[in-house]
Formats: C-alpha cells, structure tokens, sequence
C-alpha cells in the first residue's frame, strides 16, 4: 500500500502599510522600497488625471463619476 505524501506549498506574505493613508495591505512578493509603496486610493488621490476607473466602481466607492461633474 503506497503512501503518498502530498506536499502542499506555503504561500509567504509580506505586510505592508501605505505611507499616506495607513492602509494595510499583503502582497505576496517582497518589495524592494516599502516606504514608497502606496494604496491604490492615494495613488488615484495623488493623480487624479489617471483614474480609468469605471463609473460603476467610482459609485461603490462613493467618488464623484464623470457623469455627476457635469
């Protein structure tokens, strides 16, 4: 009777926190500079010219959509 020994794969996560909003959040790779790491919403509050996001996700977000600047 065979026994077979199933080797699972632990996934090592890294903690880190966004310098700007505190937000904490876990990526499975190291990062080289944590202290330049930022959450997506200060990313997008740092640079709003760049948010693509779709109107649906700025609603759930409660964030002003394109239609609602008019």
């Amino acid at each position: 009777m065979g026994y077979r020994s199933k080797r699972r794969r632990e996934k090592v996560t890294y903690n880190y926190t966004c310098s700007l909003t505190n937000e904490e959040f876990v990526l499975t790779e190291k990062a080289e500079n944590p202290k330049e790491l930022l959450s997506v919403k200060a990313y997008y509050e740092m640079n709003p010219e760049m948010d693509d996001r779709p109107a649906v996700v700025k609603k759930k977000l409660g964030l002003p959509t394109l239609e609602e600047k008019h």
